[in-house]
């Protein structure tokens, strides 16, 4: 099943990076606070990551500061495009449906509760 992972970085100012798990790589988002629940957030698509993160804490190569996991879990993909990213997430502090959706003015990024089966 894949998975994600939600890391503290302080590198270049304090954020967060949200890494999900997607054809061997991580497609990745900067976040500047963790989602909580019905809360929409700013969201900067970075570039894919290497598998290696979901386990990684440490400092990162190029002087880049260090990371800190906060949370790691499961993830369903509901939805996959160049526009939109729409998770089921298990983890221990995030639990949801989380939604990160490009629109003209960069991405959002909002947790959102899961509907009963």
């Amino acid at each position: 099943m894949p998975q994600f992972v939600l890391l503290a970085h302080d590198y270049p100012a304090p954020h967060f990076d949200l890494m999900l798990e997607h054809a061997n790589t991580l497609r990745t988002w900067r976040l500047t606070a963790i989602p909580q629940l019905n809360n929409e957030y700013s969201a900067e698509s970075l570039g894919d990551h290497r598998l290696a993160y979901l386990d990684y804490e440490g400092p990162v190569s190029g002087n880049r500061g260090s990371v800190k996991r906060i949370d790691r879990g499961a993830l369903e993909w509901i939805t996959n495009s160049t526009d939109s990213a729409i998770v089921a997430i298990r983890g221990q502090l995030l639990i949801g449906r989380l939604e990160l959706n490009r629109n003209s003015n960069g991405w959002t990024c909002c947790l959102k509760a899961l509907l009963a089966d």
